[in-house]
């Protein structure tokens, strides 16, 4: 399965510390045929990460976003993308982060509408329902 977009899904991440669960999505990915595009550690503690990439991340059919401690990256990404984003809490973090309570709240609270939102350390959720998306298209 390929998707309509140059890179097919972006896989971003906020820290290097979520790249175990971006690394799942990946591999769902690569085992299911889907083309992905990486690009890690870009949170929005750097506001201009994100900048310098956004526009090769609009190049894709959609958006996987791996984020932990406060969540607002999807948000953030969902804000500056019209194609689906589907947003991946993790439970890296530190203070009251709580697991990824604390993201996976932020997340299922963003004024972005119409971002999915997978469980906590779900990589393996998000890359299929990527999958189901760009299958359907």
């Amino acid at each position: 399965t390929m998707s309509a977009g140059k890179c097919g899904v972006a896989i971003v991440t906020a820290g290097t510390s979520d790249l175990p669960v971006a690394a799942e999505a990946q591999n769902t990915l690569a085992y299911l045929g889907v083309q992905f595009t990486g690009f890690h550690d870009v949170g929005v503690s750097g506001i201009h990460r994100v900048l310098r990439i956004i526009e090769d991340v609009r190049r894709c059919s959609l958006a996987i976003v791996v984020a932990g401690m406060d969540g607002a990256l999807p948000t953030v990404v969902a804000g500056m993308l019209s194609g689906p984003v589907i947003a991946v809490p993790t439970s890296v973090g530190y203070g009251i982060g709580a697991g990824g309570v604390a993201p996976l709240l932020a997340m299922l609270n963003s004024c972005a509408s119409g971002m999915t939102v997978v469980n906590i350390d779900n990589g393996f959720g998000a890359a299929m329902a990527a999958h189901r998306i760009i299958c359907a298209q």
